[in-house]
C-alpha cells in the first residue's frame, strides 16, 4: 500500500514539473525590455494598448463618479421647498 502511495507521489510530481516547462516559455526578459525603455510613455501605459484602454475606462468612471457625487451634494444642500 505505501509503495503505491510513493509510486502515485512519484508519478505526479514528475508530471507537474516537466509539464511546466514544456508548454510555457519564458516571456519575463521581453517584458524587461519594453518596461525598462526609456521613451517618454509612464510605466502604467507601457502595456500597450490593454493598459491605456484601462487607465481610460478608470478615468471615465472617476469624472462620472464625482459629477454624481457633486450632484448628490447640490441636492442635499438645497432640499425642495414644501408647498
Amino acid at each position: 500500500m505505501l509503495w503505491n502511495l510513493l509510486a502515485v507521489y512519484q508519478i505526479a510530481q514528475r508530471t507537474i514539473s516537466t509539464a511546466f516547462y514544456t508548454y510555457f516559455e519564458n516571456k519575463v526578459p521581453e517584458k524587461q525590455k519594453l518596461f525598462q525603455e526609456d521613451n517618454g510613455i509612464p510605466v502604467h501605459l507601457k502595456g500597450r494598448v490593454t493598459d491605456t484602454l484601462l487607465y481610460r475606462v478608470t478615468m471615465v468612471l472617476r469624472v462620472g463618479g464625482m459629477a454624481n457625487a457633486i450632484n448628490l451634494l447640490a441636492m442635499a444642500s438645497f432640499p425642495k421647498k414644501q408647498h
